[in-house]
């Protein structure tokens, strides 16, 4: 399985601390080796970096862990690979434009037989069902709001309304943010925190490093971080909800909603039903 990072802020913050951690889990805590990536907001626009080497061994990834790049929305994923070859085409997070801004896509899952018409405005680049889903996602988009760009809020509605199909298809968690919010969806694994005024003492799970808070924010400061698996062991961190979605704006979580997906109810009702894929053994 690959893994998930995302932060969203209130105000500009590096996210050298988490990211020194999740690193890790590409090759030395964990084996999520087939690539990263990493994309940075500034407004509109992004600064993304993409390596088809692991997190630990790429220089890319090296620069990113000492050179505190000071963002509001930041998505990074490690991946380890079950669709699509080991390769720059095929390493996440994805981007594309719309309405003039930088959309950012990473995924977490494995999607069987999905193959839906796309309308030629968003084509994969590279061959994995992540790439196809975003392009999906975004077609979804102008379909239903044309060329007016919809607020955060009509963008959660209608990504709730068509993740569940998607997730019919096999493990569909995701990180999505054009700059102005994170969009986030689990069916396995997600975990959140908030961590805001008063600021206390953080410790690695992956590295022996800690961080005291205090010192290094103000009471303006607050950040929601997102992740497949916590970071950190002395800090509490929730859980998502299998179907749950989340909103985060400025830091914190501003809209939840639990989405029904069918396949998730049959397997409660029948186990034998559940396919465990390489996605969810990872």
């Amino acid at each position: 399985m690959c893994q998930l990072l995302g932060m969203n802020c209130a105000t500009p913050t590096d996210v050298t601390f988490s990211f020194r951690g999740f690193s890790q889990r590409a090759g030395i805590t964990s084996d999520h080796c087939d690539g990263f990536g990493i994309a940075f907001f500034e407004d509109k626009a992004c600064r993304l970096f993409v390596d088809n080497q692991s997190a630990v061994e790429s220089p890319i990834a090296e620069l990113i862990r000492n050179y505190p790049i000071k963002s509001r929305n930041v998505i990074a994923h490690i991946r380890k690979a079950t669709q699509g070859k080991i390769n720059l085409e095929n390493s996440h997070p994805f981007s594309r434009e719309l309405w003039g801004r930088q959309w950012i896509f990473a995924h977490n899952g494995d999607l069987h037989d999905f193959n839906p018409t796309l309308s030629g405005h968003f084509t994969p680049v590279g061959n994995t069902d992540s790439e196809r889903a975003f392009c999906y996602l975004l077609d979804q988009l102008v379909l239903k709001f044309g060329y007016h760009e919809p607020k955060p809020d009509q963008v959660f509605d209608l990504l709730a309304e068509i993740s569940p199909p998607i997730a019919e298809h096999g493990t569909f968690n995701f990180c999505l943010s054009n700059g102005q919010a994170l969009f986030t969806y689990a069916i396995t694994k997600l975990h959140w925190l908030v961590r805001e005024y008063p600021f206390k003492q953080a410790q690695l799970i992956d590295l022996d490093v800690e961080v005291d808070f205090s010192q290094v924010t103000t009471p303006e400061d607050r950040v929601a971080v997102i992740t497949t698996e916590p970071l950190t062991q002395n800090e509490t961190w929730t859980a998502f909800v299998p179907g749950e979605m989340i909103l985060f704006q400025d830091g914190r979580p501003v809209r939840k909603q639990q989405t029904h997906v069918e396949r998730l109810e049959r397997e409660r009702l029948n186990p034998a039903l559940k396919r465990i894929s390489k996605a969810d053994q990872y």
